[in-house]
């Protein structure tokens, strides 16, 4: 299959990277770095190097690319665990999450891309009621992360309600491992970066809607992704 990652060089998507091109994905990665553009060559992957909110320049790679599949990984948030950069990143990472994505998903349906794959967040349900399923609503009023609850909201309607494309719309726990915040464990929800990767290489072929990917730490339930995906978060890169 036809791939286009945007956010190749993240932290999943470094993870997510190997696993595609295992599974024999065709994939075009998007950086903004030529010198990331390299790497990801000699990796194996077609780079596009490219703005997301530049809408022609995301319309023109997908047009080269023609993808059948699009997976949204992409953030704005600093590589180091740093309180004071990651609240001065919220606005930013809002806005890749709606104007971004509206950019990412005009582009897919012009090329008739058939799945829309999107990282959004488990760490926004209101507290109380765990473990939460996905049919809990995110809790919009938060104080402390309106703009990143309200930017992933709007970011998992877009993708729900597009016309002539699957959505799937992987909420994330909070990231450990390789390129993470965290190197060994993580507040709940938690999960592991190649258990995140390896959720969005299923989604690929199965699944429809919104799951929670997470470790089975009694925050969210993810019973919905292990039936319905083959999600493990036990699994992990070899």
């Amino acid at each position: 299959m036809k791939v286009f990652l945007a956010g190749a060089s993240g932290a999943i998507g470094r993870r997510l990277v190997p696993l595609l091109l295992r599974a024999g994905h065709e994939v075009t990665g998007t950086t903004r770095s030529a010198a990331t553009a390299q790497e990801l060559e000699r990796a194996g992957v077609t780079p596009a190097i490219l703005d997301v909110f530049d809408a022609r320049a995301v319309a023109a790679a997908m047009d080269t690319a023609r993808s059948e599949a699009i997976i949204h990984q992409l953030t704005d948030l600093p590589r180091e665990f740093d309180q004071t950069r990651i609240a001065a990143s919220y606005a930013n990472n809002a806005r890749i999450r709606t104007e971004g994505t509206r950019n990412l998903m005009a582009a897919a349906q012009a090329v008739s891309a058939r799945r829309f794959v999107v990282q959004s967040i488990a760490f926004a349900y209101a507290p109380g009621g765990e473990p939460h399923p996905e049919t809990d609503p995110l809790n919009l009023a938060d104080p402390k992360r309106a703009v990143t609850v309200k930017g992933a909201a709007d970011m998992e309607q877009q993708v729900l309600g597009a016309s002539g494309m699957t959505g799937i719309v992987l909420r994330y726990g909070l990231l450990y491992g390789p390129g993470a915040w965290y190197e060994t464990a993580a507040p709940k929800p938690a999960l592991h970066v190649d258990a995140a990767a390896q959720a969005a290489l299923l989604a690929l072929r199965h699944g429809a809607g919104v799951y929670n990917i997470a470790d089975d730490d009694g925050a969210v339930s993810i019973a919905k992704a292990r039936a319905e995906l083959g999600f493990d978060p036990a699994f992990r890169l070899i």
